[in-house]
């Protein structure tokens, strides 16, 4: 199958000025469009040609042979599900079973907060920084290089903070303490809180 690149699910201008138009226009119409566009290119002909994007990255990631498809497929779901990440109003806290899990499992929102943030800055390179439910029910913060997709890691991805340079250098240039900081007032909590309460991927 062909795949789309989804539309985002908030205007180009929608996270001023946490986020500037500028970035996400180069961020979502050059590097994620850049995926999908490379991962119709890699998968004619093969056996992922008629698998759907999650099947396809969690197919692919053991094969060092098909790392291509994996990182294109990865690049392209995580994508859209840090576009979903984000809001265009500023959010404060979670609230109710979200927010009794953040407390249980990392001290207080505050310290959570704190940890996510010292956690994506440390984290070498490029990759993504993942909150998951772990199968115990617990949060984790799952750092991963590169094209990293906690869909591989038998966990329930929550939302994610993109901390590859295209991410914000067009913005804060080398600091990213500075984007992430930004990241997190636009968390979409809600739809954070939707995955938590999910039983599923989907």
């Amino acid at each position: 199958m062909a795949f789309e690149l989804p539309p985002l699910p908030f205007d180009e201008k929608a996270l001023e000025p946490a986020i500037s138009t500028e970035t996400i226009r180069f961020h979502y119409r050059k590097h994620h469009a850049g995926y999908v566009k490379k991962l119709n290119e890699l998968i004619p002909g093969t056996h992922y040609a008629k698998m759907d994007l999650q099947q396809i990255i969690v197919e692919a990631a053991p094969h060092k042979s098909d790392r291509a498809i994996y990182n294109n497929a990865a690049q392209t779901w995580n994508h859209s599900f840090y576009w979903a990440s984000l809001s265009p109003e500023t959010q404060g806290a979670p609230e109710g079973e979200l927010l009794d899990a953040i407390d249980l499992s990392f001290g207080s929102f505050a310290s959570f907060e704190e940890q996510f943030s010292k956690t994506a800055a440390d984290l070498f390179g490029s990759g993504w920084l993942w909150l998951v439910k772990g199968t115990d029910q617990s949060l984790q913060l799952l750092p991963m290089p590169n094209a990293g997709c906690a869909l591989t890691e038998g966990v329930l991805p929550l939302l994610v903070c993109d901390v590859w340079e295209h991410a914000y250098y067009l913005d804060q240039k080398n600091e990213r303490a500075k984007y992430i900081q930004q990241f997190f007032s636009r968390i979409n909590w809600q739809f954070a809180a939707k995955n938590f309460a999910s039983t599923n991927l989907n």
